[in-house]
């Protein structure tokens, strides 16, 4: 028995190697066993699950997932190019009251460093034909999905003299493409079954990606895994079951004139005087509100990255000179509302924040940024904190800014709006959305927006002017009940 059992182990060991002419386990007999040197290009499709990056309801909460009826994506390697189509539709979870799910059909492309989305634009009349837009940000992360594919990442080895050691019966195989790291880990069967890189964020820093592949089988003739688990930041931003994968399809992916000749604008900065010593912050889709106090500035929010923080930071200094930014006043931990942060804490701004974002701030805070080195990273100063579980009050003696926890809302578990008593103005972000003027209310009032008026009813806020952080325009407590069909009442 023990001579058959060896005898059968030699065997198996003999025909892995006859079969790629290499050990098994190396770059190169995966390249042979996965057929990466003849693909030119692959087509893969299936169903799962794709989650929104960043967006997280809560500091501790994992991405929230939209369920993916139709997931394709068609990859040429040569170009580099790939685009990638989805039909989702956001996940119902109980116990967090959101507006109703809508399908989204989002088209992404990338060819060489031009990458762009295929959408509708806002505000268009239903049936207006997709259009191109541009997203310059998204080149490097659409970049990495390509070689992070299993034959992507085979031809991108053996193109860019990896290095090989032997892991678990197979190799560890890393090399470096560009500003980008990757590591990829080969089994015994030939098989990559994971693959590591890291990109930028302005939150997390550099950011690891890892791609986890399972289950391969041989689809009409390439072997390709049945299984595909992305994470980034921790969790998973897609998981999907593949059904369908084509070799070689014609995969012609071409840059669009609008993209091709598209210049990002500079980050533009508007000011409104809403009273005396009180500032809305616009010209982009995030805004703030800079507030001057008797020997100090307050900004509320920050919001993208350090880019828009650092004009926001100029303007604050321009319109309210000769005193410093001692706080900044953060709404919530959504990266396009927190992607900003660090360029305050450079500046030596107390981060004010919810105390369940804390946590999360640090541990964040604490990674690298190699890849994109911020200010931060460059001064390496400490974040200082003042944080709340309730209301907190932010003064200097003469003017207060309260801060209020918004609760109840489905959005985000530590979510705040800040009122000036004195001025009667209310700032929050991502409950309420104005609309242009005029425009008719929505068909179905937004729950957020609905939990928004409730809580400042809840806490007997007399509000004449709203700041919202997106949108055109100033608005009122008459715009938000017009919006949630709500009838006025004695305060409001």
């Amino acid at each position: 028995m023990r001579r058959m059992i060896v005898s059968a182990v030699f065997s198996a060991l003999a025909l892995a190697f006859a079969a790629c002419g290499q050990p098994a386990g190396t770059l190169q007999a995966s390249a042979d066993t996965l057929g990466a040197p003849g693909l030119k290009s692959i087509e893969y499709s299936g169903s799962g699950r794709w989650f929104q990056f960043g967006q997280a309801p809560s500091p501790t909460l994992p991405w929230p997932p939209f369920d993916v009826s139709s997931f394709k994506a068609a990859i040429n390697y040569d170009a580099p190019s790939a685009r990638v189509e989805m039909i989702r539709k956001q996940t119902v979870e109980p116990g967090r009251v959101r507006p109703a799910p809508v399908e989204q059909r989002p088209v992404q492309a990338i060819n060489g460093t031009y990458a762009w989305n295929m959408a509708v634009p806002a505000g268009a009349q239903p049936g207006t034909a997709p259009v191109a837009q541009a997203q310059p940000a998204a080149v490097e992360e659409r970049t990495v999905e390509i070689w992070t594919t299993p034959q992507g990442f085979l031809k991108a080895a053996l193109a860019n003299a990896a290095t090989s050691q032997p892991a678990n019966g197979g190799s560890e195989v890393t090399f470096t493409a560009g500003k980008n790291r990757y590591v990829g880990t080969i089994n015994a069967q030939n098989q990559v079954e994971l693959v590591k890189t890291w990109i930028d964020n302005p939150v997390l820093g550099d950011t690891l990606v890892e791609t986890a592949y399972s289950d391969y089988r041989d689809f009409g003739g390439v072997m390709f895994p049945a299984h595909i688990v992305r994470t980034m930041g921790g969790y998973p931003v897609l998981d999907i079951t593949i059904s369908e994968v084509k070799a070689n399809p014609a995969v012609d992916i071409t840059v669009p004139d609008a993209v091709r000749n598209f210049t990002p604008p500079g980050v533009k900065v508007d000011v409104q005087k809403l009273a005396d010593g009180v500032y809305y912050l616009t010209g982009g889709t995030h805004h703030s509100v800079v507030i001057d106090q008797r020997d100090h500035i307050v900004v509320v929010e920050g919001p993208q990255d350090e880019q828009r923080s650092l004009a926001v930071i100029a303007k604050a200094k321009e319109t309210i000179p000769n005193k410093p930014i001692r706080y900044l006043i953060n709404t919530h931990a959504h990266f396009d509302h927190s992607g900003g942060l660090r360029t305050y804490v450079d500046e030596g701004a107390t981060i004010v924040t919810h105390q369940m974002n804390r946590p999360y701030y640090e541990q964040a805070w604490a990674a690298a940024h190699t890849l994109v080195p911020d200010r931060l990273a460059l001064s390496k100063k400490s974040a200082v904190f003042e944080t709340f579980t309730d209301k907190h009050v932010v003064t200097d003696g003469k003017r207060a800014i309260e801060i209020h926890p918004i609760a109840g809302s489905g959005h985000n578990d530590a979510f705040v709006l800040v009122y000036l008593p004195a001025e009667k103005i209310l700032v929050e972000a991502d409950a309420y959305t104005p609309g242009p003027a005029n425009a008719p209310p929505p068909p179905e009032p937004n729950p957020f927006s609905v939990n928004l008026y409730d809580n400042i009813q809840r806490l007997k806020l007399d509000v004449r002017q709203i700041a919202a952080l997106h949108g055109p325009r100033m608005t009122t407590m008459a715009d938000l009940r017009n919006a949630i069909g709500a009838k006025p009442t004695a305060t409001n």
